[in-house]
């Protein structure tokens, strides 16, 4: 008798945890939740991209919806895969990058957004021509390269969650009130108390459920107001050009090209961070197929007025914490975007999400970012080489930018843009300190396949605390007999 196939609807035995297909309900709820984690990153680049160039409300939500359309687009097609060139096959979500905030806010003052659109445009056409032999390089990024770059990014990102926590930015007045700092709290303990004690989907979705219940919350104390979204209406085709024509000026798209470097860095980096979580290597190909996948959608955006696009970080920190590895989630994930974005008024919904409910999430998910970092440093072995020194440099040259905002303010204006990045510059010591210290270290011909963390059973933490109530009930026991014994003598 012939066995039938597995039905789409219930898990399948399959080699890879990646390729696991899970049930239609909790996809789709691992799949918003994924939306949720990086909705806030998504929408901040077009909004304050295009608050600086002076584009209406009305306006940057209409941008905001396209570049959500056209970032489940760009998910979709890096997590299924297209052809022999598109596509890594791995878990990604894609979206606006942070790497080129700066530079394009500084382009778009100067010239105005059609400048950022041509510049993004031939800086899409710049990933695609650097990613078949940059995608070669791997040799360079040995785990002491990569876990250091890795860590850096983490901690790098780390003040965008202390900004949620505040209430959006340091220049606000009130930044830093009680409540921000108690709704950060608040939505950061029901997530941690949800991954701890919960167990099956709930434990997958502590992070939904926390953002939800901390929106909740937060609209008791202050009403959130839907005036923004009874103003937009429900349908937003994407629309070519619709704010400005692209035009190509010499020293934008040069200075754009230089940045998208960085952003190939990161993009692998993230390849690479999500390739060990899920338990499978990333060769020169899937970091290609990567790499082609970002910069065919940095072309299209660009005719979109958008931006450029990069593998999102916090995502993958998601990946570290929930265990759920399999890249159909992440598709599902972008079918949402894609819907969100038709839907300019589930868009503007969204944005409804308290700032700080986002940071108390932001601290777990960019802290697993870190944590992916410090799993690879761990597997390195520091015995007879200076691969302490490499992690030191790239750490503590990485991150003062971060530390120290003003360091570099003597510096030209041009050099600025690239010394303001901590990555850019921790990516470039730890390449070169690796290169110079230890050299270069052939890999060897049998590559063993990572295998992925097993998950901490769910039980564990109830056990101990369990434990641990019942041996204070018992010393609490003991005392009182003694303390009764004592009374009566």
């Amino acid at each position: 008798m012939k066995a039938s196939a597995p039905s789409a609807l219930s898990p399948q035995i399959v080699s890879s945890p990646v390729d696991e297909v899970l049930p239609i309900t909790q996809m789709f709820l691992y799949g918003l939740q994924h939306v949720l984690v990086m909705y806030a990153g998504a929408v901040a680049v077009p909004l304050v991209i295009g608050s600086a160039v002076g584009l209406p409300e009305q306006h940057i939500i209409l941008l905001i919806s396209t570049d959500l359309f056209i970032c489940g687009a760009a998910t979709l097609v890096q997590s299924l895969g297209v052809g022999r060139w598109l596509g890594c096959k791995l878990p990604l979500i894609q979206g606006c990058t942070f790497a080129a905030l700066i530079p394009m806010v500084l382009i778009g003052k100067e010239y105005g957004l059609g400048a950022i659109s041509g510049a993004v445009i031939v800086a899409g056409v710049f990933i695609l021509l650097c990613a078949p032999w940059i995608s070669r390089l791997i040799r360079f990024f040995p785990k002491v390269v990569m876990g250091s770059i890795v860590t850096l990014i983490g901690l790098s990102i780390m003040p965008v969650a202390g900004g949620w926590v505040g209430g959006g930015s340091s220049d606000m007045s009130d930044f830093g009130n009680l409540l921000s700092l108690l709704m950060a709290a608040i939505t950061l303990v029901i997530i941690l108390n949800l991954y701890t004690f919960a167990t099956g989907m709930i434990k997958n979705i502590a992070v939904l459920i926390g953002l939800v219940a901390g929106t909740v919350i937060w609209n008791l104390f202050i009403p959130l107001n839907f005036n923004l979204v009874s103003a937009t209406g429900w349908f937003h085709l994407p629309q070519l050009m619709h704010f400005a024509r692209p035009e190509f000026h010499l020293l934008p798209v040069a200075l754009l090209s230089m940045v998208m470097v960085v952003v190939m860095v990161e993009t692998m980096s993230s390849l690479m961070a999500t390739g060990d979580i899920v338990g499978k290597n990333v060769d020169a190909v899937m970091l290609r197929n990567g790499l082609n996948t970002c910069g065919l959608a940095t072309v299209v955006c660009g005719f979109f007025n958008l931006f450029p696009y990069a593998a999102f970080a916090q995502n993958v920190g998601l990946i570290g914490l929930t265990g759920v590895r399999s890249r159909f989630v992440v598709s599902l994930s972008g079918g949402i975007l894609m819907v969100m974005g038709l839907c300019a008024k589930m868009a503007a919904l969204v944005v409804l999400i308290p700032k700080p409910v986002l940071g108390g999430a932001g601290i777990v998910m960019f802290g697993m970012v870190a944590v992916s970092g410090i799993r690879t440093l761990g597997q390195v072995d520091y015995r007879n080489n200076n691969n302490g020194l490499v992690v030191a440099l790239t750490l503590g040259l990485g991150m003062m930018p971060v530390l120290v905002p003003g360091l570099f303010t003597q510096f030209p204006s041009m050099l600025q843009l690239f010394m303001h990045s901590g990555i850019t510059i921790g990516t470039l010591i730890a390449i070169v300190a690796n290169l110079t210290l230890n050299g270069i270290v052939h890999p060897k011909a049998a590559k063993e396949m990572p295998v992925p963390d097993p998950l901490p059973p769910s039980a564990a933490a109830r056990n101990v605390a369990v434990r641990t109530v019942r041996m204070w009930l018992l010393v609490r026991k003991v005392q009182k007999e003694q303390q009764q014994l004592k009374n009566r003598g």
